[in-house]
């Protein structure tokens, strides 16, 4: 299904139109916040407007550390729409908590609420991401995570400039008070479509310390360490967004000698260029997730970055006095570079976060699932947290923006190596989504035959040495190839590493040698096991058992009961991989 024809769905809208609401409101209220604090420099006690934005983001961040593990065990235990309806009535109390605050003119009632908005951001986060892989089923999931992840950004950006022109108006604190208002009580309505969903785990009690849910979590993901990669990647994507919109501000007044119209350009490019990233994920993966693209959008990242180091400040406006209005900024030479790197900067920002958001989903227990976003929020508030201090290193260092996007892009290609290249699954994934879509351009026909959970014994016939690598593309699930071509090529033999089954770590019985006995327990571990024999299979759709070709997979299979899945690798001028069909 094309993923915009989700947003056609009751168990789909309702949540994408929930969320977006929710962080356009988010961003409405901050900017407006925000600007009202710098322009009026309004003070509190002995702290002035530049002590008391920063402190403002802090008071949102805040609750994410204090609060997220129990929103994870709410989130567990509690039907998730219901706890999402929950969180939309609260969001209403607190805009209007919100108008008051501006219509007295009381500075610190407006941030206790801006801390009550990061609450319930918090406890809005766990239910709304563990809550798609009940909404969506597996093939449908990458594309929701792509409207979300596009929703998210164009509502930061629409609510961004929103709460800027409104707070700009006359009576313009009244004006946004009533607008926050206006935009929860949609979002309350919206979420009232959302379909019921059950609780994953409504036995499980909730521990006031927050300290022991978190524990536990980390302790259940070790056992997971795909979702603890994925955990760690995008918190490490938050660190390098917080800081290029950190610095954002001051490189466009300071570096570029523009006006707020061109930062809110580069802001919007920013945004939109997410957006799209993150529905060409979809596109690219055929519908299915495609773990290669995350190394690709790190590079991606990477180069894009560093060119912002290189290009610095166009020549042409290094004598610049004054600041420049949009119009001029466009026509400046040099200026069209910078929104190409911006844009595509962006664009594989979209591409390295959204399959990572959806490998966490998928593999993480439903049992925990909500507890293991609601600790990715918490490590990504660490990152967050960290990254500001960093940029306020840098400054104090004199460290030029320009070479903070230099030092952004090593540390980015740095941590692109010390994740991705042990990992054998994302290294192979990456070199398959090259040979199988770029070199190759293979045609892959049947991906829904492949069960979404539990074992499968997949039959392939014996052929070129990349089969392997082709056939790793075909599904997101890890594929173990239980008789290895031989005289693979060392190259390739890394590349592989890890999908190799051991036929050493079988224990041989009186019906099954080693190997057998390995590919039995490997099925009946759950796991997908692919065969390679002399002459192709060819088994009538549906039927789960193969005829007794090969001895030995009939009494794999009467130890290890699991469907048999042919594979036609057929190379003609285009080269076509036919599953089950």
């Amino acid at each position: 299904m094309s993923q915009t024809k989700l947003l056609g769905l009751q168990r789909f809208a309702p949540l994408f139109w929930t969320q977006f609401l929710g962080a356009f409101n988010d961003n409405l209220y901050k900017n407006a916040l925000v600007i009202l604090v710098a322009y009026r420099e309004w003070s509190l006690g002995s702290l002035d407007s530049r002590t008391i934005v920063p402190m403002g983001a802090g008071l949102f961040i805040l609750p994410y550390f204090l609060f997220s593990a129990t929103a994870g065990q709410l989130a567990d235990r509690l039907p998730k729409t219901v706890l999402i309806r929950w969180v939309k009535v609260l969001e209403i109390v607190l805009m209007i908590s919100a108008l008051l605050g501006f219509l007295f003119d009381s500075l610190g009632s407006l941030l206790i609420t801006l801390f009550m908005m990061g609450l319930q951001s918090t406890f809005f986060g766990p239910a709304k991401y563990s809550v798609l892989p009940e909404l969506l089923s597996n093939d449908e999931l990458t594309g929701g995570n792509a409207l979300v992840e596009l929703g998210t950004f164009l509502a930061i950006l629409l609510g961004t400039v929103a709460g800027g022109a409104l707070i700009a108006l006359d009576s313009g604190s009244t004006v946004v008070g009533l607008a926050v208002i206006v935009v929860a009580v949609a979002g309350w309505l919206t979420s009232q479509w959302l379909p019921f969903t059950p609780g994953a785990n409504p036995r499980l009690k909730i521990d006031v310390n927050p300290i022991v849910p978190l524990k536990q979590t980390l302790s259940a993901i070790r056992c997971h360490p795909s979702v603890l990669l994925s955990i760690l990647a995008i918190s490490w994507f938050w660190f390098f967004g917080a800081s290029l919109l950190t610095v954002l501000p001051s490189y466009s007044k300071d570096v570029l000698h523009g006006n707020e119209h061109v930062v809110t350009l580069l802001l919007g490019l920013f945004c939109v260029g997410i957006a799209l990233g993150s529905l060409l994920c979809e596109r690219l993966g055929k519908g299915q997730l495609e773990i290669g693209l995350v190394p690709l959008g790190a590079v991606g990242m990477s180069l894009a970055t560093i060119d912002l180091c290189i290009v610095g400040s166009p020549p042409a406006l290094a004598n610049q006095t004054t600041l420049i209005g949009l119009g001029t900024f466009l026509a400046t030479p040099g200026s069209w570079r910078l929104i190409v790197d911006f844009l595509l900067l962006a664009v594989c920002g979209g591409l390295n976060t959204v399959p990572l958001y959806t490998l966490m989903q998928q593999r993480a227990p439903g049992s925990i699932r909500s507890r293991v976003i609601a600790s990715n929020n918490i490590l990504n508030a660490c990152f967050m947290v960290a990254s500001a201090g960093l940029l306020m290193a840098a400054a104090k260092a004199g460290i030029s923006i320009p070479s903070v996007f230099g030092l952004l892009a090593l540390s980015n290609a740095l941590f692109a190596i010390v994740i991705y290249a042990p990992s054998s699954e994302f290294s192979r994934r990456v070199v398959a989504l090259i040979v199988t879509h770029v070199l190759v351009r293979a045609r892959i026909d049947g991906r829904n035959n492949i069960p979404q959970q539990g074992p499968a014994l997949l039959v392939a016939k014996q052929g070129s040495p990349l089969d392997p690598l082709l056939l790793s593309s075909i599904t997101p699930r890890p594929i173990l190839f239980a008789l290895p071509i031989t005289e693979i090529p060392p190259a390739l033999r890394l590349i592989l590493r890890g999908t190799q089954l051991d036929p050493a770590i079988g224990r041989a019985t009186n019906e099954l040698d080693q190997a057998g006995a390995a590919i039995a327990e490997n099925l009946a571990a759950g796991n997908l096991v692919c065969v390679f024999v002399d002459q192709p299979l060819s088994f009538p759709k549906g039927q789960t058992a193969p005829p007794p070709t090969r001895p030995n997979i009939k009494q794999i299979l009467e130890i290890a009961p699991a469907p048999v899945i042919s594979i036609a690798l057929e190379r003609n001028r285009r080269t076509s991989i036919r599953i089950g069909c």
